[in-house]
C-alpha cells in the first residue's frame, strides 16, 4: 500500500515539475523564436517557425539599442558591487561568527534587518546629492552594494558557523596573525559561499530596473535593462527588434545562472544550518 502511494506521489510530483518546467520554457521560447522573425510574423507573437531566420535582428539591435555601451554599464556595475559585497560580507561574517559579543550581535541584526526594510528612495536621493554622488556610476555601485549586503550577510554568517573553531586556535598557536589566518586558512574554505554570493549578486545587479532610472539621469550610464526599456519605447510595433533585445539581454545572466547553479544550491543549503 505504502510503495503505490509513494509512487503515486512521484508520478503528481513528476507533472507537476514539467508542467512548472514548461511555465518557465515557453516564454523564453517564444521571445527566442519571435527575435528571428520578420516584422509582420513577429507581431502575432506566435509559438510558430519563422519562414525565414532573420539573424540580421540582433545586428540592427546591437547598433541602434546601443547595447555595446549599455552592456559595458551593466559589466561595470555588477563586477564592482559583487566584489564590494563579498569581501565586505566574508570579513563581516568571520568576525561577527567568531566574536559573539552583544555589541557584535546588535550590529548583526543591524545590518539582516535591511532585508525586511524598504528603500526610501527620497532620503536617498538626498544622500547622494550631498555626497556629490547622484548619477555617477560610484553611486549606484555603493547602492547596490549596501542593498545586497543584509541578505548576502545572512547566509556567509551561517556559513561561517559551520567551520570548527579548532580551525583557527590550531593556527593561532603556529604563530598565524589573525589576519593571516583568515585570508590563508579561513578564506579557502568559504569558496562555496563566495561562489554563491557571486551568482546571486550578479543576477540581482544586472536584473535591476528601479536603481538606474531613480539615479542615472544620463542615458550613457544606463544598464541593459534601462536600454530595453528605452528601446521599447521607440521600436514598440518592430516586436522582433524587441524580443531580440531582451534575449540579448537576458542571455549574459542565463550564462551565469547556468554555470553557478550548483554553487547557488550547495551554498544556501551549507548557510542554512545557522543563522
Amino acid at each position: 500500500m505504502k510503495a503505490g502511494s509513494s509512487k503515486i506521489t512521484s508520478l503528481i510530483l513528476n507533472v507537476a515539475a514539467i508542467i512548472g518546467s514548461f511555465i518557465v520554457i515557453i516564454p523564453i521560447y517564444v521571445l527566442v523564436i519571435n527575435s528571428v522573425k520578420n516584422p509582420s510574423e513577429a507581431n502575432s507573437m506566435s509559438i510558430a517557425f519563422p519562414t525565414e531566420f532573420h539573424f540580421e535582428n540582433f545586428y540592427t539591435v546591437i547598433n541602434k539599442g546601443k547595447l555595446v555601451s549599455s552592456f559595458f554599464n551593466s559589466a561595470v556595475y555588477s563586477a564592482f558591487s559583487v566584489v564590494l559585497i563579498v569581501v565586505c560580507v566574508l570579513f563581516a561574517a568571520f568576525v561577527i561568527s567568531r566574536n559573539t559579543s552583544g555589541l557584535n550581535k546588535t550590529i548583526y541584526y543591524f545590518i539582516i534587518a535591511g532585508i525586511a526594510m524598504p528603500i526610501n528612495n527620497v532620503t536617498l536621493m538626498k544622500v547622494l546629492q550631498t555626497l556629490k554622488l547622484m548619477n555617477t556610476r560610484p553611486g549606484v555601485i555603493l547602492i547596490y552594494a549596501a542593498t545586497n549586503i543584509p541578505l548576502s550577510l545572512f547566509l556567509a554568517y551561517g556559513f561561517v558557523g559551520t567551520i570548527p573553531r579548532e580551525l583557527d586556535e590550531a593556527a593561532l598557536l603556529e604563530g598565524c596573525t589573525p589576519f593571516k589566518m583568515f585570508t590563508n586558512i579561513i578564506l579557502p574554505l568559504l569558496k562555496p559561499i563566495a561562489s554563491t554570493l557571486i551568482v546571486l549578486n550578479t543576477m540581482s545587479v544586472w536584473n535591476d530596473f528601479i536603481m538606474p532610472l531613480y539615479y542615472l539621469n544620463t542615458s550613457k550610464k544606463w544598464p541593459m535593462t534601462l536600454a530595453v526599456y528605452n528601446f521599447y519605447g521607440i521600436f514598440e510595433n518592430s516586436w522582433n527588434l524587441v524580443c531580440a533585445d531582451i534575449v540579448l539581454t537576458i542571455l549574459p545572466v542565463l550564462i551565469v545562472f547556468i554555470a553557478g547553479q550548483k554553487y547557488i544550491t550547495g551554498g544556501i543549503s551549507a548557510g542554512a544550518v545557522k543563522g
